[in-house]
């Protein structure tokens, strides 16, 4: 795994209810990533971001719902999610506060 590939894997941090309870809750982190990430490529790529410590890695994958625009039946994309479980001790903060 080179460093390039690495910096790609993350494409954003997903902030919404669920994922601010699961990390007060349980210490996750959740992610959209890459739809070919494995999960010791986005372990790496987290502790190398956010100089952090990484317990474990869950993934799912999240299917794109069919639509309707006017006549016309279309799909959104297929897309992947990682909840990063952070060891004892880390922390990310999206904030932006200190």
């Amino acid at each position: 795994m080179n460093n390039e590939r690495l910096s790609k894997i993350l494409v954003a941090p997903i902030v919404s209810e669920k994922s601010t309870r699961v990390a007060d809750q349980s210490r996750q982190m959740v992610f959209k990533v890459l739809p070919g990430a494995s999960k010791p490529e986005i372990r790496k790529a987290v502790e190398k971001m956010f100089d952090v410590t990484v317990a474990g890695v869950q993934v799912l994958n999240v299917k794109g719902k069919s639509k309707r625009f006017g006549g016309t039946i279309g799909k959104r994309s297929d897309w992947k999610k990682a909840y990063v479980t952070l060891a004892e001790g880390s922390d990310i903060d999206f904030t932006g506060i200190e």
